[in-house]
């Protein structure tokens, strides 16, 4: 089951990073300095934004939602409006990114509860048993 409030808070943020760090880029290329004034009013009412956020999800769960979600649009708008490239192994990062917003805004309370009550034998199942 998907937490919806806590995805479509991370979206907003990622949305309100994307349209200023596309703004801020094309003041580097050209447009004129004027143009600071939307980032700016953008993040400022980030901390409003994320006062709200607090009733859907805790503070560590929305902040990896709101990196992610930024990380993903604003590199599909590095692809796709700046023409910007990838290498292979951080296409696989992005990739990665798509996955971990998956899990971050994914809530299974028997999953989590399995492992929370078993850490010691899926930690070991990955990685070894060290002997």
């Amino acid at each position: 089951m998907f937490k919806w409030a806590t995805l479509l808070f991370g979206l907003l943020f990622g949305v309100i990073d994307s349209v200023a760090l596309t703004t801020i880029k094309n003041v580097h290329l050209g447009w004129s300095a004027w143009w600071m004034i939307l980032p700016i009013a953008l993040y400022t009412m980030n901390p409003f934004i994320f006062l709200k956020t607090m009733a859907a999800e805790s503070l560590t769960i929305m902040n990896i939602v709101w990196d992610l979600s930024s990380v993903l649009i604003v590199t599909f708008i590095g692809l796709f409006w700046f023409k910007e490239s990838v290498p292979p192994l951080k296409l696989l990062g992005i990739c990665l990114s798509f996955i971990s917003m998956f899990l971050m805004t994914y809530e299974s309370n028997n999953l989590n509860e399995f492992l929370s009550n078993n850490a010691k034998k899926v930690i070991s199942a990955f990685v070894g048993s060290g002997k």
